[in-house]
């Protein structure tokens, strides 16, 4: 027992220290956009700073008392990365007099004040286990929302509702309530999926009544692509699940099954559905003069935003000073094109970092929590933001086709942020049951490590003494 009690520091002075440089990345951008455009130090410059300052430190405070253990990093990564984009925001605001920043701030107070809640109502992440198959329920309403009277169609997707005062993305909470539905099936059914099958060669493939999950998450997949008409959203859910059976298992032949499923999708999508076929030959032929002119289904917003992208070059033409209102919806779906012109390769890179930084701690938290269900959900809300920042960047640069999902933290969009905010909640609650003391975070009702390192060669599948050496990280 005394190898469990390893010394943590709470860290949250650490924390403390780096949100002064995190508040002062996202106010000095904000600073730099009033001075660019002589709008310095005016009521929004003030209205904003006050409100990030306010919003952070309360959090702060409350980490102090529910979550004191949790990591000291992913509160200031995100603060930057909210306070930046709050900043890029107003700049396009400045340019085409609208009200977009106003909008954010408001709803970063919303998703703020949610996160806070989260930290009060739920004491310990484990007890979202007991949830797993109403969060299925409650991921299949939301998910059929939008196709109710309460649903909207903008730009030729419906995934908004009508709330009375805007619009919300039910799929945006859907992706927190999927994870939480994967995380206990997964973590209570591990050992069936794992071991039962037929091995062809040196895999192992499932059983076919095994597979239900798996097709689920495809119809749904398909589902949100057909009668959504949303590839971005498409692509998350799907994603969100393949990695989840991954670290669960460790299997490849699940990956395999997986990747056959999306090809399948995607064939057959591209077939029948012009959306579809028009997004992907606005990918292929995006400088073609047909194609860019096309409407709907042009390739105008890729181009424009790679023209922005390459005219920033590696130090970009500074905040304000640049054209990225130029790019439609520069705010929301293109605004990684829109930070790329304005502060150059340099910049994007570093926005980039703060990315993976974040996402390495939210895989540091499910290493070092010693339950099942903490490191699948863990595992599954990480994947969730990088595989959005990939999707939305690799879209932007013409990796891949562009999907219109929005950035985390940073593109203009109330339902996105309060979403990732929580995300954010969930993963701090993790952290601080894996950083926390054996004395004050005994797990009573031990649950079995995934899998041993030996048995399947994944950091992420500890016992439950290894993952000490990482609780005072």
């Amino acid at each position: 027992m005394s190898e469990l009690a390893a010394p943590a520091k709470p860290r949250r002075n650490v924390e403390a220290v780096l949100l002064l440089l995190a508040l002062g990345v996202g106010i000095g951008a904000n600073m730099l956009v009033g001075i660019d455009e002589d709008r310095a130090f005016d009521e929004d410059f003030w209205i904003q700073g006050g409100t990030l300052v306010a919003l952070v430190l309360a959090f702060h405070i409350v980490l102090r008392i529910r979550a004191k253990y949790a990591d000291p990093v992913i509160l200031p990564i995100v603060t930057a990365l909210n306070g930046i984009g709050l900043a890029m925001i107003h700049r396009l605001d400045i340019v085409e007099g609208d009200s977009a920043a106003d909008r954010q701030l408001l709803w970063s107070t919303v998703a703020v004040a949610a996160a806070i809640g989260v930290l009060f109502v739920i004491k310990d992440h484990r007890i979202l286990r007991r949830y797993t198959y109403i969060s299925l329920i409650v991921s299949a309403v939301l998910l059929l929302l939008p196709l109710t009277p309460l649903g909207l169609t903008i730009n030729g997707a419906r995934i908004w509702i009508n709330v009375g005062f805007g619009t919300f993305q039910p799929g945006e909470i859907a992706k927190i309530t999927l994870a939480i539905f994967l995380a206990g099936y997964l973590s209570t059914n591990r050992d069936l999926i794992l071991l039962a099958g037929r091995k062809v060669g040196p895999l192992q493939f499932p059983r076919f009544k095994d597979l239900g999950p798996m097709m689920a998450a495809w119809g749904v997949s398909i589902g949100v692509l057909v009668f959504q008409r949303d590839l971005g959203s498409s692509i998350l859910f799907f994603g969100l699940f393949m990695a989840m059976i991954y670290v669960a298992t460790s299997r490849v032949s699940w990956v395999l099954i997986g990747l056959a499923l999306i090809g399948a999708g995607g064939l057959v999508a591209v077939q029948l559905f012009s959306h579809v076929a028009l997004r992907i030959d606005s990918w292929l032929n995006a400088f073609e003069p047909e194609v860019i002119n096309r409407s709907p289904g042009g390739s105008w917003q890729v181009v424009q935003g790679l023209f922005g992208l390459a005219s920033g070059g590696m130090t970009g033409t500074g905040l304000g000073q640049g054209r990225p209102d130029l790019v439609t919806y520069a705010n929301s779906d293109m605004i990684i094109a829109a930070l790329g012109e304005e502060l150059g390769l340099i910049g994007v890179f570093a926005i980039v970092l703060l990315f993976v930084l974040l996402v390495s701690r939210g895989f540091r938290a499910a290493l070092g929590t010693r339950d099942g269900f903490g490191k699948l959900l863990a595992c599954g809300l990480s994947f969730t933001i990088a595989l959005q920042c990939f999707v939305v960047i690799g879209g932007v640069t013409r990796l891949i086709p562009l999907t219109g999902l929005t950035t985390p933290f940073m593109s203009a969009g109330g339902s996105s942020l309060l979403a990732n905010w929580i995300i954010i909640a969930l993963l701090l609650l993790i952290s601080n049951a894996a950083r926390r003391p054996a004395a004050t975070g005994m797990i009573t009702d031990m649950e079995p490590a995934l899998a041993s390192p030996a048995e399947t060669g994944n950091p992420l599948r500890r016992s439950g003494n290894e993952t000490t050496e990482v609780r005072g990280a």
